[in-house]
């Protein structure tokens, strides 16, 4: 049953694979809707989420600091790790990136799928709490000294980021009781409804089956750090911090994930190892196709 819930899911990232490879319908289109997407779809779908969402629910206020604790956990291993096997900036970004970041698009499509609108609330609310955080921890892991990225460069990079932007107003937004007045939450809704399917379209064209050949065993550890132990961990925090089912489906489900695509263009904006960044976002994506619902069986049904 789950996994007939979850398979369109799947379908549209081949789909958008198979699109993007075929030239429909043009190269130019998928840069150009992942874009559009970022920067305005995604955010208005965010900002109708978390525009009427209980923000002071204490189950709320428990998913953000398990959604902190869980990530920075996490984080924390991966940079004890480096200390007991040294490697470059340009190498331990994709380690970290590839363990900590999520697919923003796949985490929503699947609690959408299976919590509706309360579980698009609940996950407006881990995003708040975890875009910035994955990101300006990232950024700190790509930098090498002397490479510019200071202080002031990292806050500029993190508070330029649309989906961040879009957290920070629709939280506003709910503290302040305003909402959506005069139809702006129905023009949000609809906006919104398009970054879905358009999103994932957008990840199967970025998929990079070549970058499968580029370090083997890095992969397939790293998948396996991203896609089963995060889970597991999320699930812990879920239980100590005493959520509860939706809650703790959207921080199981965010953790689940494979990484973020825009990690690769992360990575190479700071010179890091593209190539491996790139196979960590199509090994863990294709990977998920079956670790998603084993994860959610075992671990949202107990």
């Amino acid at each position: 049953m789950l996994l007939i819930t979850i398979w369109p899911i799947f379908a549209l990232i081949c789909l958008g694979h198979v699109l993007s490879r075929r030239g429909v319908p043009s190269a130019d289109f998928w840069p150009a809707a992942e874009r559009l997407n970022y920067f305005v779809l995604f955010p208005a779908l965010l900002i109708s989420g978390l525009a009427d969402a209980p923000v002071r629910d204490p189950q709320v206020l428990r998913l953000g600091a398990a959604a902190m604790a869980t990530i920075l956990f996490a984080a924390g291993c991966v940079t004890a790790l480096r200390r007991l096997r040294p490697m470059p900036a340009a190498r331990f970004g994709p380690v970290l990136q590839g363990v900590i970041r999520f697919n923003t698009y796949l985490a929503l499509a699947v609690v959408t799928m299976l919590a509706g609108s309360e579980g698009v609330e609940r996950a407006a609310i881990y995003l708040a709490v975890a875009v910035p955080l994955v990101n300006v921890l990232a950024i700190q892991a790509l930098r090498t000294p002397g490479d510019g990225h200071g202080a002031l460069s990292l806050l500029k990079s993190v508070f330029r980021n649309p989906l961040i932007l879009a957290c920070l107003f629709g939280f506003a937004l709910a503290v302040t009781g305003i909402g959506t007045p005069l139809g702006t939450g129905a023009l949000l809704t609809l906006m919104g409804q398009g970054s879905l399917p358009l999103g994932l379209l957008c990840v199967g064209a970025a998929l990079q089956p070549t970058a499968l050949r580029a370090d083997i065993a890095g992969l397939g550890t790293n998948g396996f750090a991203r896609l089963l132990l995060m889970p597991a961990l999320a699930a812990l925090s879920a239980r100590l911090f005493g959520l509860s089912g939706v809650e703790t489906l959207v921080l199981v489900v965010f953790s689940a994930v494979p990484t973020a695509p825009s990690a690769y263009i992360l990575t190479r904006q700071m010179n890091g190892d593209g190539p491996f960044m790139a196979g960590l976002v199509t090994s863990q994506t294709l990977a998920a196709i079956l670790t998603i619902p084993l994860v959610l069986l075992v671990l949202t049904t107990r």
